[in-house]
């Protein structure tokens, strides 16, 4: 079914004018005259319409915006699950409405919930100790950086290269180049994972770390990921686990039993908060012992039955955010533990079915590069489709709109020429499942029979193709009142 929306909605400034949507009280007492030099200079230009056709207009807006919660959201590596709204309302309540600066003993209440998330994030990571300071993955990793910085100059090293591989999330080589460190790239092998030979030749007295997430950004399990922390740790560096992935595995397997060292969560997409836009991230960092003196502070603690905020570590990095983190998201991550309890393996099983069914599905319609078999996402290629027909894979993104579902991520993982990268998550039905396949089995057959119906897409939206090369050089993201 298509989603049905009014082709170019004007501007508020542009509706036709005849009414007010205020009424000012008439002044009670002496009316004070605004100084000269506080006064406007020429009218302020704001449209003089009524109150209904200013509702009218922004809800006709919000209609037109696409989230988890219209339809399917198949963004690879994004995790875009639904996000049950059990947890929104425990954010809501008022007794969390609390001020960062309010004395610990009058919150004890939240610094019980943010240390018993602590303990479950710990378990769920095979770890030993977690900070939930980070506002979000990518700062989860600068701050990952940090701790092992932190500890190779604790302990007399220099070292100062992060090894990262070429199917890595790009806020990886960002973090490290952040931290202060030199990234080094380490090839993929025929088999979508890291080249075992090319990390030997690249590990070295100066190899701080490896930047690696499991599985991988193709979906494909790292199988040979106990020789990898070998060989990383016998050159005397440490492994760290991107978890923007960890929804494969959660409650099945732990980053920790995979010998990493430090990892990061996204509270905001594996433990479902809304992102991408939909509100504040969440990376809380945990590491193992002998990283923990190096989190960040104050450490949320429990002495007998009081919560504490301890700054007193000396070889802390320091605190990397503001107060404690973003408090609502924690709140409903806590809430997501409780509802889920032991089903969050199921929920990994679960986004593993989906995402192999939809391999299945389209693998004979779209080139499937590397294995079959993948975890909680999948990324086709559109390469031969391109040669064929003229058609892109970004012309496949904009046509999926026509069809009402929002696309997938594209040309990422950069390793897979005119990428197709899909995530279904496992809050998806199966009915959800097969529109969006058979969706891409008829534009795979648009692309042969009529092409340009294809690369003019999308045709069913308020805004047609736009020039993306136009709104990456000349920006307007402000519309002029004065």
């Amino acid at each position: 079914m298509y989603r049905q929306f009014r082709k170019n909605e004007p501007l508020l400034f542009e509706l036709p004018e005849g009414g007010r949507g205020y009424s000012l009280p008439k002044p009670f007492g002496k009316e004070k005259e605004v100084p000269k030099n506080l006064k406007r200079q020429k009218e302020l230009k704001l449209p003089n319409i009524s109150e209904p056709e200013v509702i009218r207009h922004y809800t006709r807006l919000s209609k037109k915006n696409y989230g988890v919660d219209d339809d399917i959201y198949p963004l690879g590596s994004c995790t875009m699950k639904y996000n049950p709204k059990i947890n929104e309302e425990m954010a809501l309540l008022p007794n969390f409405d609390i001020h960062p600066d309010q004395d610990p003993s009058t919150c004890q209440g939240s610094l019980e919930l943010m240390f018993r998330t602590q303990e479950i994030l710990k378990q769920i990571a095979g770890m030993d100790a977690v900070s939930l300071q980070p506002a979000a993955g990518a700062h989860g990793e600068y701050t990952g950086s940090l701790l092992i910085r932190a500890y190779h100059k604790d302990n007399g090293n220099n070292r100062n290269e992060m090894l990262v591989p070429d199917s890595a999330h790009g806020t990886n080589p960002a973090s490290a180049a952040l931290a202060g460190f030199k990234t080094v790239q380490i090839p993929s092998n025929s088999e979508g994972t890291v080249d075992i030979e090319a990390l030997k030749a690249a590990v070295n007295g100066n190899t701080a770390g490896l930047m690696l997430t499991n599985p991988n950004t193709l979906g494909i399990f790292e199988n040979n990921i106990g020789e990898i922390a070998d060989i990383v740790h016998t050159a005397g560096g440490l492994l760290y686990y991107d978890g923007a992935n960890l929804n494969a595995i959660m409650g099945i397997s732990c980053p920790g039993d995979f010998k990493f060292d430090v990892m990061h969560f996204n509270l905001h997409k594996t433990f479902s908060t809304p992102h991408g836009g939909g509100g504040p991230g969440s990376g809380p960092v945990a590491c193992k012992k002998i990283l923990e003196p190096y989190l960040p502070v104050p450490r949320i603690e429990r002495d007998g039955k009081k919560y504490t905020l301890n700054s007193k570590y000396p070889k802390t990095i320091g605190r990397i955010r503001s107060y404690y983190g973003n408090f609502s998201v924690i709140v409903k991550a806590f809430t997501y533990f409780l509802t889920m309890g032991s089903d969050l393996r199921e929920a990994a099983v679960e986004s593993v079915l989906n995402a192999n069914y939809i391999t299945q599905k389209l693998k004979n319609d779209y080139e499937l590069p590397y294995r079959e078999l993948r975890k909680h996402e999948v990324v086709f290629s559109g390469e031969k489709i391109k040669k064929e027909t003229g058609v892109t894979t970004l012309d496949i993104a904009k046509r999926l709109l026509d069809y009402g579902i929002h696309a997938p991520t594209i040309y990422f993982p950069l390793i897979i020429h005119e990428a197709i990268m899909i995530e279904p998550t496992e809050t998806e039905s199966k009915e959800n499942l097969d529109r969006l396949i058979d969706a891409l089995k008829k534009i795979k057959k648009e692309a042969y029979d009529n092409p340009e119906i294809v690369k003019s897409a999308p045709h069913n939206t308020s805004v047609g193709r736009l020039d993306l090369t136009k709104a990456a050089r000349e920006p307007k993201v402000s519309f002029g009142m004065c």
